[in-house]
């Protein structure tokens, strides 16, 4: 059957963000900075001169604190700032990407084989995902567990947290891959991967801003609804492998975990571990690792913050998360981002994913020749956005194609 083959590649999976980073800067896609550079604003401020120049991913090794102090851990940014970056973390060069969503379409909505040689082509794929569910580490065994860190060790301040655009109310953790199980065991409540952005409020708060129809803010509320009186446990990563990171802000089929699908990208399962204070599991080879719990019935303001419209969003509740323990790898790295005005990297997944879209939409409505999601429109608002530029019928192709 057309486009659907297994995942595999002659190059070795990235079983970790620092396999990536060795791919890249080895392919002089990524350099490393040295100089001093402040997480307030500074980073911003050459983030946006990257991005507006195809430029490389950067490492910047003595960032600054709001405090005026050095953090002895390095930030990366700008990691998927061009399609090919993205395209190299699916294990994929550009112009492979729409198989990624022709096989994302098959495992949507198989169609019967046609007769018994496309039938002996699909058991090599069937094979690969049944090989792609997750394995499982005790915790204590896995590189992002060297350092444990709880009670009055907790301190959200210690990690170089940017601050992106001037008058924002706190730092803004920017790419937290937020990892949830909901109360049961339906399939709408297996582990989640999304990202929300997170504003730090204290030494072991923030606000998890998750809007209604994620999947995390949808697991949040049937947790209340089961009539749960203890907090939503969720688990905060940053910095995973290139595959997993991209399976969150991929449309995954129902029929598979966003673990599962990532094991497809990366050519190989994913490990995972126990976590410490939460029941959840989390990629084994992460950098760092926050757990806490969200909270049922305490919000907070959270903004405003610049969008990716090139303006301050409004004002909005979201509810309060409270870290139990912060994990991490002995030297981690801390992965961010910042979303503006486009180009910015949500834009840039945004642009590489339309590729992805393309098989899935035409699957829906066959009369589809192509598709172009404009860039302004970033990957993680694309339905929101959608509604509010092109009418209802462009947000209800992209429901059908990607709702999860």
């Amino acid at each position: 059957m057309r486009g659907v083959t297994p995942y595999s590649s002659g190059v070795m999976p990235y079983a970790s963000l620092r396999d990536f980073i060795q791919r890249l800067e080895s392919a002089g896609r990524l350099v490393r900075v040295k100089e001093p550079v402040s997480t307030v604003l500074e980073m911003t401020e050459i983030q946006t001169r990257l991005l507006a120049e195809g430029g490389p991913a950067v490492i910047f090794e003595k960032p600054i604190r709001a405090d005026g102090s050095v953090s002895p851990i390095p930030v990366l940014v700008n990691l998927f700032g061009t399609v090919e970056r993205v395209a190299w973390g699916m294990d994929r060069e550009p112009h492979q990407l729409k198989e990624v969503g022709e096989t994302l379409a098959f495992l949507r909505q198989p169609q019967p084989p046609e007769g018994w040689r496309e039938a002996l082509e699909l058991v090599p794929l069937a094979k690969t995902v049944l090989a792609m569910k997750p394995g499982t580490k005790s915790f204590g065994t896995a590189p992002c567990q060297e350092v444990v860190l709880t009670g009055d060790q907790i301190d959200l301040a210690q990690l170089p947290i940017q601050s992106c655009w001037p008058g924002e109310p706190a730092p803004l953790i920017t790419w937290p891959l937020v990892v949830t199980k909901g109360p049961s065991g339906a399939r709408e409540d297996k582990f989640n991967l999304g990202i929300y952005r997170m504003q730090v409020t204290g030494k072991n708060t923030t606000l998890m801003r998750w809007l209604k129809h994620r999947g995390g803010a949808q697991q949040h509320q049937r947790w209340a609804k089961a009539g749960k009186t203890e907090p939503f446990p969720a688990a905060v990563v940053l910095g995973a492998d290139p595959g997993t990171i991209l399976a969150a802000v991929t449309p995954v089929p129902e029929t598979l975990s966003e673990y599962q699908f990532a094991g497809l990208l990366r050519g190989k399962r994913v490990e995972l571990v126990d976590c410490k204070t939460v029941p959840l599991k989390v990629p084994a080879e992460a950098e760092i690792v926050i757990e806490g719990h969200v909270s049922l019935d305490d919000y907070g303001d959270e903004g405003p913050y610049g969008d990716h419209t090139g303006y301050y969003n409004s004002v909005e509740k979201f509810p309060v998360f409270t870290v139990s323990a912060i994990t991490m790898r002995r030297d981690p790295i801390y992965l961010s981002t910042f979303t503006g005005r486009p180009p910015d990297e949500p834009s840039v997944l945004g642009e590489a994913l339309n590729d992805v879209f393309v098989p899935l939409l035409r699957q829906q409505f066959p009369e589809i020749v192509d598709f172009w999601l404009p860039p302004g429109l970033g990957t993680r608002a694309m339905r929101h956005e959608a509604e509010e530029q092109f009418g209802a019928m462009a947000a209800e192709m992209l429901r059908r194609a990607a709702a999860r």
